[in-house]
């Protein structure tokens, strides 16, 4: 599985971006899929992840209300809107494939395949 994001940017806080995520391969929707991200000087984080049928989605708590995470199997895609962002949201944004159980789906180890990071950057 290879992973292409896009959709990364300046944008002003309150703003919103959308982010995608293309993934090739016949098996996209046995894939749970998530992003993550990373600020400079800190760890990779958890942001969101949506199971391969999308009836599991699981957000971390500083995105929730804000971001929605959502996928397109017929389109090998996903995507992360992301609205009322905050300078804090800045950060290199990265999609993941991976599969599992459904409690594991917030951690890193679930995730085999990882895309180039897309740049977030939020000005106050």
């Amino acid at each position: 599985v290879q992973l292409q994001a896009s959709g990364g940017g300046l944008v002003q806080a309150g703003g919103s971006l959308r982010l995608s995520c293309l993934a090739s391969g016949r098996t996209f929707s046995s894939y749970h899929m998530a992003w993550f991200r990373q600020a400079p000087g800190k760890e990779r984080e958890f942001v969101a992840a949506i199971s391969g049928s999308g009836s599991v989605i699981s957000y971390a708590d500083s995105v929730k209300g804000r971001f929605t995470i959502s996928r397109d199997n017929g389109k090998n895609m996903v995507y992360l809107q992301m609205n009322s962002l905050k300078s804090e949201d800045t950060a290199a944004y990265y999609c993941a494939a991976g599969t599992g159980g459904y409690g594991t789906i917030r951690s890193t180890y679930t995730y085999r395949y990882w895309g180039q990071g897309t740049l977030v950057t939020v000005s106050s």
